[in-house]
């Protein structure tokens, strides 16, 4: 089983304009390069050289299977952590990408707003699907009745930006992954950076809770923080091409700072029948309402086909989402008849 964000992508292969994959898949050059030498498989040494990546201790960071598994395990512990017999609850901002808050509410937590008092806020940042970064003074206002913050910082590395881990909070948890922009989909491994204050708690449950990475892929893992460099000048100059001519395209686009746009298209339009549309097309994208959004559509910004893709998407929208339109209109007709 999948989430109906995953089950919509992979249910479309093979079409000529993808613009719904968010990772760079196996793309880059300089990734096939680092595979075909992969280092000795040292779980040990892959946290060391994660940890010092991100300007943090070696201690509190957590191997995982990816980002997935690494946000799941953290809302596992921190709902264990509550006190009392009320649900834990947990601020989901909209959009937001969709496994977050459903890993939440299958865990028990009841989703609250984001200006409401809560146990955990889970967020991913920069945002999926909007490739928007919060700003600091942003993060504090949403995070400031939260007893924990849960960030995923997924498409960090797009861009320059830090991680936020190396703040040091005392209730500040982040996880990453090598699926995005080390294209690394095939080797699941991601990990988990932990407050100083729960690392031995949160230890314990991931000793007897996980299973270890495997050799293979923690090999390849360590090949490409290696050659970390090329690898990330190759993914962000492609990003930056690609950012190019969508801002050409739409002038009014903010800025992103993550591999991923929401083409928000107002109120009145019906995001699912669009994409739905696109597809007689060859056009893949993404509908908002899988992230909590149904008035705009979600396109990636990762793959080299992107310039070809967008003018075919742009091409095709006005379109299909006129179709949607007036579909929308016929439904809504027969329910006031009815």
């Amino acid at each position: 089983m999948r989430f109906p964000l995953g089950d919509w992508i992979d249910d479309h292969p093979g079409l000529p304009y993808d613009l719904a994959q968010s990772g760079v898949g196996p793309t880059l050059r300089t990734v096939r390069a680092a595979l075909r030498r992969p280092e000795v498989g040292d779980e040990e040494a892959l946290r060391n050289e994660l940890a010092k990546g991100l300007g943090v201790d070696a201690e509190r960071l957590f191997l995982t299977h990816g980002a997935t598994e690494a946000n799941g395990l953290a809302l596992t512990f921190l709902a264990a952590r509550r006190r009392g017999g009320a649900r834990p609850r947990c601020a989901i901002p909209s959009p937001e990408y969709p496994p977050l808050g459903a890993a939440a509410r299958a865990l028990g937590y009841r989703l609250v707003t984001s200006s409401e008092p809560s146990d955990v806020v889970a967020l991913s940042d920069p945002n999926n699907p909007t490739g928007l970064r919060a700003s600091v003074e942003e993060l504090d206002r949403r995070v400031a009745k939260a007893r924990a913050v849960l960030v995923d910082e997924t498409f960090r590395e797009f861009t320059l930006a830090r991680s936020l881990a190396r703040r040091g909070r005392a209730h500040l948890w982040t996880t990453g992954t090598f699926t995005k922009v080390y294209g690394g989909d095939a080797l699941r491994v991601g990990y988990l950076v932990v407050p100083e204050p729960e690392v031995e708690a949160f230890g314990a449950l991931h000793a007897v809770a996980t299973d270890r990475v495997a050799t293979a892929s923690v090999a390849a893992a360590r090949a490409l923080l290696r050659d970390r460099s090329p690898i990330l000048a190759e993914v962000r100059a492609r990003f930056e091409a690609n950012l190019s001519v969508l801002r050409e395209a739409v002038p009014e686009l903010p800025p992103l700072e993550g591999p991923v746009w929401l083409d928000r298209r107002g109120a009145s339009f019906d995001a699912d029948a669009a994409a739905s549309r696109l597809l007689e097309r060859g056009v893949l994208v993404c509908s908002g309402s899988f992230f909590g959004d149904p008035t705009g559509l979600r396109l990636s910004l990762t793959r080299p086909t992107f310039p070809r893709s967008l003018r075919v998407y742009l091409e095709a929208l006005p379109r299909a989402a006129g179709s949607a339109a007036r579909r929308s209109a016929t439904g809504a007709a027969a329910v006031r008849r009815r």
